[in-house]
């Protein structure tokens, strides 16, 4: 349920931070969309975990969610480096705003790898017959 809001979320913010690199229009609204981004990426990074532990026994880095987990660990450091640049000025808007556009290209390359993942396991349980983490499927993460 968390992935699609999440993928409206970087859209929309998406769309402002271009528009404010663009025009420089909207720095607080490009603002406030990357933090709303990066608050709905802990949560699913979370409760992504969880699921993980449930089916797994595993918080992360479960043996077929391996490389997923470990990108998603550049996905939330490039995310984390966002709010640190923010809340220390440290860059100015603009860099921050690359920064951010960093943090989403990781978090696009992310997404592909979870949709991969899923659109293999779906082949598999059609191939097989069989579905569900019991039959060794793997199945969507949510992240």
């Amino acid at each position: 349920m968390l992935a699609p809001v999440q993928f409206v979320v970087f859209l929309v913010s998406l769309g402002l931070v271009l528009r404010y690199l663009a025009t420089g229009a909207g720095l607080e609204a490009a603002t406030v969309s990357i933090v709303v981004k990066t608050l709905v990426l802990y949560t699913i990074m979370i409760t992504g975990s969880i699921w993980e532990k449930v089916v797994f026994g595993k918080f992360l880095f479960a043996r077929p969610f391996f490389w997923e987990d470990v990108f998603s660990m550049l996905v939330l450091a490039l995310h984390t480096a966002y709010l640190w640049s923010l809340f220390s000025g440290s860059l100015e808007p603009a860099g921050q705003m690359y920064l951010a556009l960093a943090a989403y290209a990781a978090y696009v390359i992310n997404a592909v790898q979870f949709v991969w993942k899923l659109r293999l396991a779906r082949l598999e349980g059609a191939a097989g017959g069989a579905s569900g983490p019991a039959s060794g499927q793997t199945v969507e993460q949510p992240s």
